[in-house]
């Protein structure tokens, strides 16, 4: 690195119990652990709007005069108001600036149009998009500054999946879907009661979400557990990873964002031992198959006849690649790689 700097801002995080920010915080902690600098305020939690915005500018202001010349200043993007101002201001010091993708308000909230998203992502000298097939995106809608991608958001968590030594196999698999249940994200639970057979699907998050839901023997409801009891803890022979209000295919602006995004969901799933099944249209269903830790269908009605065909032999396996993907996700080596790449890439000139 010679005489660059790594650099990052942090900020005001209003409580960390939502997937975005625990990402974003658990590549903080990567970045420190490279030896990162933070030019921002130290990270703190509030949740008064005043106090939040307040802290933000003056870690803002405090970034304006602690960047240096040939300084290498990442950003996690969507940066709230303020993404295309650091970026001006690092050019302005002799900086570069890294911006890891999280979310594309172009597509999640439609708030942007593509144009526009291109257009301030391009305020950044290289950009490590959420997986390859948004790379790919971001590549034939004109971003032309380098591009890499990260694949899967790292899951920093203390604690370890406990894995239960069980006796008799059991006869019957069980699917886990967890997260915030509302009609408009995923009511294609309402559905499920009819459709499945032949296994059981555990669901974890509120229920008062899906109005008019009917539990089943096959379709079991528990409430929401907090993450680290959830990965030390449940038990489910697949997470399930499917958005939308349709089970033939996901749907509407969720299910539809799955066709770019890297969900967090995945990674939680894996650092909790779970193998995945996604949507087989979904950004990260090559790399489930590719690292072998699970499957992707198109229809969730292929699943009746699909998880009876498993043998213990495939599942030991795909859990032994669980294993070995989800020590990386505990450790932030996703982040750690892609960060690498783009930094030998902007150290070369």
């Amino acid at each position: 690195m010679g005489n660059h700097r790594l650099c990052y801002i942090t900020r005001n995080y209003r409580g960390v119990e939502g997937s975005g920010n625990k990402a974003k915080t658990d590549n903080e902690d990567t970045l420190v652990e490279m030896g990162a600098v933070n030019l921002g305020l130290r990270r703190t939690f509030h949740d008064n709007k005043v106090f939040k915005f307040i802290l933000d500018l003056a870690g803002v202001i405090r970034y304006c005069f602690a960047l240096r010349k040939g300084d290498i200043v990442v950003l996690q993007y969507p940066v709230k108001k303020y993404f295309s101002f650091l970026c001006r201001v690092a050019h302005l010091r002799g900086a570069k600036v890294v911006a890891l993708i999280h979310d594309l308000g172009s597509m999640r909230r439609r708030k942007l149009t593509i144009s526009q998203e291109i257009d301030r992502l391009m305020h950044a000298d290289y950009v490590i998009a959420s997986n390859d097939v948004m790379r790919q995106w971001l590549d034939k809608h004109g971003f032309t500054h380098h591009l890499g991608a990260l694949g899967l958001f790292d899951y920093r968590s203390k604690t370890t999946h406990q894995e239960k030594k069980g006796g008799e196999a059991p006869k019957e698999r069980s699917i886990v879907y967890a997260g915030a249940l509302a009609m408009r994200k995923n009511a294609f639970i309402l559905q499920l009661p009819d459709v499945i057979k032949g296994y059981k699907m555990h669901v974890y998050g509120n229920r008062s979400g899906l109005p008019g839901l009917k539990e089943s023997d096959r379709l079991v409801f528990h409430d929401f557990m907090p993450a680290d009891q959830f990965i030390q803890g449940v038990e489910g022979d697949f997470g399930f990873v499917w958005d939308g209000d349709s089970v033939d295919s996901c749907t509407g602006n969720f299910g539809e964002y799955l066709l770019y995004n890297s969900p967090h969901k995945v990674s939680f799933y894996l650092r909790a031992g779970m193998p995945i099944i996604i949507w087989e249209e979904a950004a990260l269903a090559k790399l489930v198959e590719e690292e072998g830790i699970g499957f992707g269908i198109a229809s969730i009605k292929e699943l009746n006849t699909k998880l009876a065909s498993i043998t213990e032999e495939q599942m030991a396996a795909m859990r032994d690649n669980v294993r070995r993907v989800s020590d990386t996700l505990a450790k932030g080596g996703f982040f750690r790689r892609a960060l690498e790449t783009a930094l030998e890439e902007m150290t070369k000139d």
